[in-house]
């Protein structure tokens, strides 16, 4: 008897509001002014699963995947230290008439990569790379040195506990292409809910090894509209995912800093930025006072709102929004040699070193990447697609998960300004979930290392102490610690010595 046992985690980490994509620099302070005007006018919401017809026309594109898997095997990454693991990079087209393929890499466990779950990670944005942050600046094997030519390990990287697999969607966002360009200004949940799955489809048939795994889906920021909609687990659970695995399946779904509430999203931001001393009680008084964030709302708001929101981007112009407490990247000139490295001091110049690594010719190579010799620079957030439809909200999701027996688990940094743990608490607020288990520290080597608090019906929240909106990048063993805990299925560990 087949037997589906689903859980979902979710953790907050790197968005602006519910559509925008990644901004870095002075770009920050411009998106901010416009938040509250940032309505979509001319797109499409959703506020409920849109996925099914989409799936159920997109269920038989599969396609040959014979020996595909041996020529993605990855001998070694230019500058790479020596590792004991396999690591697989190539292309799962998901529409031949199109010509569109989804880049993936796949690194598997560094110990008993036979039976280790199969993790799922995607980046958010929408548009950005889960190669760039997910694999090169967060939880992949490596980092890139400061040469931009050679890598050193992380020794807490989530391999130790999966097998994970990086995927870069939609089409348009790095490496991931479609020969009909049209297709990047169709982008939005819709599509790339539909590309997705039929990348897991066809990426099962290559890896068919992986049918018989516990298998959960990770992500971050924006990746809560992808983990929790784009990838539609009931959907799939119900028809098609028990056909294709033929196995006993843990659906968990785990999203850092999510965006999954627009409104409380960007209240809680204001708030969070008043609360730390970044903007004036004044200006956070005329934004709660004047500004109105709900969905409903289409209209250009008050110039009062306008003037305060204007003054909230002046304040947070010079400081790193995504982590309110980290040092700037003063040069972004690569150096002769690599500067020494710590992995528990992120280099706030680490983007700068991973786009000039993965622009390397013999890198595209080693990674299979690039095979059509895109018109465009590989970037880690992408600057040639348009986002079509976003939903306002995945809260009815949420619920909807819960009521089915999925277990979710939402964390969130607590120094990232952009999507802060004020949003997600606020979110959750809305929710009306019964406690469980009262807000308490969880620890890691004798300190804490955030706090946590579980609801009624399986939603677990946490909090990462000195975490930006990449948990894993500025945390390494505290993510670690968080995401086997996660796939244990086992409570956060607490104590109860009061000394």
């Amino acid at each position: 008897m087949q037997i589906i046992r689903p859980c979902l985690a979710i953790f907050s980490l790197l968005i602006l509001s519910g559509f925008a994509t990644q901004i870095h620099g002075s770009k920050q302070s411009q998106a901010l002014s416009q938040l509250h005007r940032s309505k979509l006018k001319n797109v499409a919401r959703i506020d409920k699963s849109p996925f099914v017809a989409i799936l159920h026309a997109n269920a038989t594109k599969t396609h040959p995947q014979e020996g595909l898997k041996v020529k993605d095997r990855i001998v070694k990454l230019p500058g790479q230290p020596n590792v004991k693991f396999s690591q697989y990079g190539g292309y799962v087209t998901v529409d031949k008439k199109a010509g569109r393929a989804m880049f993936y890499y796949l690194v598997e466990a560094e110990q008993a990569k036979d039976s280790s779950p199969l993790l799922l990670w995607l980046n958010g944005g929408p548009g950005c790379s889960s190669l760039a942050y997910g694999a090169m600046l967060e939880l992949g094997p490596f980092r890139i040195h400061s040469d931009g030519k050679t890598l050193y390990r992380n020794r807490f990287s989530w391999n130790y506990a999966a097998n994970v697999l990086f995927l870069e969607s939609p089409a348009g966002v790095g490496f991931s292409y479609s020969n009909r360009t049209s297709d990047y200004d169709a982008s939005g949940d819709r599509n790339t809910a539909a590309d997705n799955y039929v990348f897991l489809v066809n990426w099962l048939e290559r890896f068919p090894e992986y049918k018989g795994r516990e298998f959960y889906i990770s992500g971050e920021s924006y990746a809560g509209h992808y983990v929790i909609g784009k990838m539609p687990a009931l959907e799939v659970i119900g028809r098609s995912w028990q056909g294709l695995t033929n196995s006993h399946i843990w659906w968990c779904k785990m999203i850092g800093n999510a965006v999954i509430n627009d409104e409380t999203d960007t209240k809680g931001m204001y708030d969070y930025l008043a609360s730390h001393a970044i903007i004036s009680d004044k200006t956070a008084n005329d934004i709660n006072k004047y500004c109105n964030f709900a969905p409903t709302v289409t209209t250009d708001q008050h110039k009062e709102c306008s003037d305060a929101t204007d003054a909230a981007a002046k304040d947070t112009y010079y400081v790193d929004i995504y982590n309110i407490y980290a040092p700037s990247c003063l040069s972004t000139n690569l150096t002769a040699k690599p500067k020494k490295t710590s992995i528990f001091k992120f280099d706030p110049c680490s983007e700068d070193y991973a786009y000039a690594y993965l622009n390397r010719p013999d890198v595209q190579q080693a990674l299979h990447a690039n095979v059509t010799k895109l018109s465009h620079d590989w970037e880690p957030c992408s600057d040639v697609i348009t986002w079509g439809d976003s939903a306002s909200t995945v809260l009815p999701l949420l619920h909807e998960f819960l009521e089915n027996g999925l277990r979710v688990w939402i964390f969130s940094g607590d120094i990232d300004g952009r999507v802060p743990v004020t949003s997600t608490k606020y979110s959750l607020d809305k929710m009306n979930l019964p406690v469980k288990t009262e807000w308490h520290a969880w620890f890691l080597s004798g300190e804490v290392a955030g706090y946590t608090q579980v609801f009624e019906g399986g939603l677990t929240f946490a909090t990462v102490r000195q975490a930006g909106h990449q948990v894993p990048s500025y945390q390494p063993a505290r993510g670690l610690s968080l995401i086997k805990h996660f796939l244990d299925g086992t409570p956060l560990p607490d104590t109860k010595r009061y000394n």
